[in-house]
């Protein structure tokens, strides 16, 4: 039996592509880290426009209500391009934690960015400054928060927060939540690393060393079908945890794509070779991104671990 995406579903990955390559994606992250995120805004303001922000917003408060595929089709694409901010906790959780809430509509028309912490597998919360919502559960009940002391991230352009609760309390499905954070999180790994193998493959078939082009030498070639073959295996998961959404085979879809977001990272690294640790470098950005969200959402150990006991 074979699946794939339908024709509607990859036509929308390629409008979320044609928008975010013409943007300044680069700078726009460089901007957000020094404290500047009007051109982030800018970015937040197409995905609106393209639905991506009004994906799992229900359909009465003007969201698309869409199928998590379908949420998973557009992170990927936004983890290619390393969009800065909230993505997870905006567009994939904080609109499960609103199911009944109409501040639901400013998500969906990207008027509002929301973002998360649930602990204890999120303890601080993402860019708690600039978010106009800030949200935090509290066993099986959310609140309102408001941001505390800022904690550095391995990713200068994710601020962590330590929020405290401000508002009444409300019921929510919390397991539901964390398994879109968790997910939506594996989507922007696969992005980032097939990013990574295209940057790679492009600089291999222009760097020399000994009168030829490094893309020419088996060795580089192998290393780059390594990382082509991880994502490939990785990419399944992904979407075969959006259909069923069982803590199983999320977390298995989160290990996989960690560990192929981190082998292209590696292999790209080797790739470039010094100039690739440049700050300078676009290539920076996507190593610090994959870093930090090879941990968001629960560290490799802690979804192996539920991986384990689903099956014993």
């Amino acid at each position: 039996m074979y699946f794939a995406l339908d024709q509607q579903q990859r036509d929308f990955a390629a409008s979320i592509d044609a928008a975010l390559g013409t943007s300044d994606l680069p700078g726009a992250v460089r901007a957000w880290s020094a404290g500047d995120v009007a051109p982030g805004r800018k970015v937040w303001e197409q995905l609106a426009n393209l639905g991506v922000t009004a994906l799992a917003v229900p359909e009465k408060f003007d969201g698309i209500d869409a199928h998590p595929v379908d949420l998973v089709v557009a992170l990927e694409r936004l983890g290619y391009w390393c969009v800065p901010g909230p993505v997870t906790e905006s567009i994939a959780v904080a609109p499960v934690l609103l199911a009944d809430d109409g501040r639901s509509a400013g998500l969906a028309s990207g008027e509002l960015i929301a973002t998360v912490s649930l602990p204890p597998q999120v303890p601080y919360a993402v860019d708690a400054d600039t978010a106009a919502l800030v949200l935090v559960v509290n066993g099986s009940d959310v609140s309102a928060a408001e941001a505390g002391e800022c904690h550095q991230s391995v990713d200068p352009s994710r601020r962590l927060y330590e929020v405290a609760a401000t508002g009444a309390l409300w019921h929510a499905d919390i397991q539901r939540a964390y398994e879109f954070g968790a997910l939506a999180t594996a989507a922007q790994l696969v992005g980032a690393a097939e990013a990574m193998l295209d940057a790679a493959v492009d600089y291999a078939k222009q760097r020399t060393q000994f009168g030829r082009v490094i893309g020419s030498y088996q060795a580089i070639k192998h290393k780059l079908a390594d990382v082509h073959i991880a994502i490939e295996l990785a990419r399944p998961l992904v979407y075969g945890a959006a259909l069923s959404l069982q803590p199983r085979d999320v977390s298995a879809a989160k290990v996989a794509t960690g560990e192929a977001a981190m082998l292209a990272a590696r292999s790209s690294l080797q790739t470039h070779g010094a100039i690739g640790f440049t700050q300078e470098h676009d290539l920076s950005l996507l190593l610090l991104r994959v870093q930090a969200l090879r941990s968001a959402w629960g560290t490799p150990e802690t979804h192996r671990r539920r991986v384990l006991e689903a099956l014993s």
